[in-house]
């Protein structure tokens, strides 16, 4: 009895240390996706219904300080593949900065425990990708009516609208794949991007609806470090006609232009009869934004959709992780402004929600300060894999088991670079807590600083700093900065553009993927 107790504690003791077969992955990214536009996160203006999003979070966990360490479409892409920052990865920005594909990232330590790793969408990292095993990409900002993407085989040209095209990629790949290893799916879209062009299907979704204006659509910008007010990006000065939908995308075909006429022409034609001026102007352009770029986030949420559908469909949902963010946030309106760029809330926030099935709780939020430097080693842990000592992010795992470490970080380093052109936004860097933002502007020739505090003025409309009330705060602020800049290793002179390095990583290796698209010219 004693031999067959022992024998039977032996294989139970070798059945529990048997390895748990690892999850697959799936990460879904749109581009300039506002969180105000996910109705998860309770937007007050309630601007739209994202419910294949929201299922994300409610089967699993809202992230509700998810921040960007850059707000910038290739920066953050660079950040989330090696889980560093900028002055490290060596991406800055998106006017000449080319991203270094033979340093290490998650997608090359996943292929090598195992794992099918695969990318489709926008990539906009100036070369080509590096540690998949497919990818599918679009050259440089890509189109978003019949758009060619390139592969490592050559480019291909397709018909139809670009979410629809890159899901269905995504899925195509996910029926192709060995079914006997666990995967890794990066399915990125395009959308909702400028110009904010929708889905021909959908370009009478909301029915002429009027949405409401954000409180600070006509913001002065008062009361702050003059930086603020010297940009570009104005939905008064910046926006141009192809952005207002005023002339047709070239790149439509017959059919597509005969129904983009029927829907735009009436309402063109009613808009200039009518010649809206000054802030009549300013709201027919919110408007119209809010109709085109919400229509694009439809598209993205019936993607998700078909996503998850398909998960289930093959019996894949039980054992695949989702995850959906946006590489930063965007202006609906607030300020004035589109576009992002700012460490203010809007722009530095990114919508970030996780289902993992059997770990994660459903229904769950987190308010801790989390960040797209932490998915590279987030996507590690989920693998079973350590975080490898030279990235700067941390694993979410804990988190999304129900268990926030004691030691998470209560600060936050922001640094934001590209300057003047395009949106002639002044180059910033700051340390955001729960409460607070100090930000120092540089690059106009002029420094300059200021001190946000999100629970007497939550719509950042009035800085703080100098004030006799703050210099407690203020100081902490500013010892919380060194100290991050420090252990981040942020050289004393971190501005690229302007020392000449130019965002470019020496060594960077690899073709072109598809150059920068240039900015459209505004109108006044």
């Amino acid at each position: 009895m004693r031999i067959l107790a022992l024998f039977i504690g032996l294989v139970g003791g070798l059945l529990s240390a048997a390895p748990t077969k690892q999850p697959n992955i799936v990460f879904i990214f749109s581009d300039d996706h506002a969180y105000q536009a996910i109705s998860a996160y309770g937007d007050t203006r309630k601007l739209n219904q994202t419910p294949n999003i929201d299922r994300i979070g409610t089967e699993g966990m809202r992230f509700d300080r998810a921040l960007v360490t850059n707000s910038i479409c290739g920066p953050s892409r660079a950040v989330i593949l090696t889980g560093k920052y900028s002055h490290i990865n060596g991406f800055y920005n998106n006017t000449n900065s080319v991203f270094d594909g033979a340093q290490l990232t998650f997608p090359k330590l996943l292929q090598k425990a195992g794992y099918q790793t695969a990318i489709v969408g926008k990539w906009h990292l100036g070369t080509d990708p590096t540690g998949f095993d497919f990818w599918q990409v679009l050259p440089g900002q890509g189109i978003y009516y019949n758009p060619p993407m390139l592969t490592a085989a050559g480019k291909i040209q397709n018909t139809g609208y670009v979410t629809d095209i890159i899901t269905d990629a995504s899925l195509n790949w996910l029926e192709r794949r060995d079914k006997n290893k666990p995967f890794m799916l990066m399915c990125q879209h395009k959308a909702p991007h400028r110009e904010w062009e929708p889905n021909i299907k959908d370009l009478n979704f909301d029915k002429d609806r009027v949405y409401p204006e954000p409180k600070s659509l006509f913001d002065d910008y008062a009361n702050r470090s003059k930086q603020v007010a010297d940009n570009d990006m104005t939905i008064a000065h910046t926006m141009t006609p192809r952005d207002l939908k005023l002339v047709r995308p070239i790149q439509l075909d017959a059919e597509q232009s005969a129904v983009w006429d029927a829907y735009y022409e009436p309402r063109n034609e009613a808009y200039r009869k009518a010649n809206p001026q000054g802030k009549d102007l300013v709201r027919w352009r919110y408007q119209r934004y809010m109709h085109d770029y919400l229509a694009c986030v439809k598209s993205v949420d019936d993607s998700v959709g078909r996503v998850l559908k398909y998960l289930e469909d093959h019996g894949l949902a039980e054992n695949t992780i989702v995850i959906y963010s946006s590489d930063q946030g965007f202006y609906l309106g607030e300020h004035g402004w589109f576009d992002k760029r700012w460490i203010f809330e809007e722009s530095v926030r990114t919508p970030l929600l996780v289902r993992w099935p059997g770990v994660t709780k459903p229904g769950s939020v987190c308010k801790s300060l989390v960040s797209n430097v932490d998915y590279a080693a987030t996507f590690l842990g989920m693998a079973g894999l350590p975080t490898p000592a030279e990235m700067q992010g941390r694993s979410l795992t804990p988190i999304l088991a129900g268990t926030t470490p004691a030691d998470w970080r209560t600060d936050f380093y922001y640094h934001y670079y590209e300057y003047p052109s395009p949106h002639h936004v002044s180059p910033h860097y700051g340390v955001i807590t729960e409460r607070y933002k100090l930000v120092h502007y540089y690059g106009s020739g002029e420094e300059k600083t200021d001190l946000f505090d999100s629970e007497k003025d939550p719509l950042e409309l009035r800085s703080y700093f100098g004030d006799k009330e703050y210099v407690t705060v203020q100081a902490d602020l500013e010892a919380r900065l060194k100290r991050l800049r420090g252990e981040l290793q942020v050289p004393e002179k971190d501005d690229p553009m302007a020392t000449g390095e130019r965002g470019r990583k020496p060594g960077a290796k690899g073709k072109q993927a598809g150059a920068a698209k240039k900015p459209a010219e505004g109108i006044k």
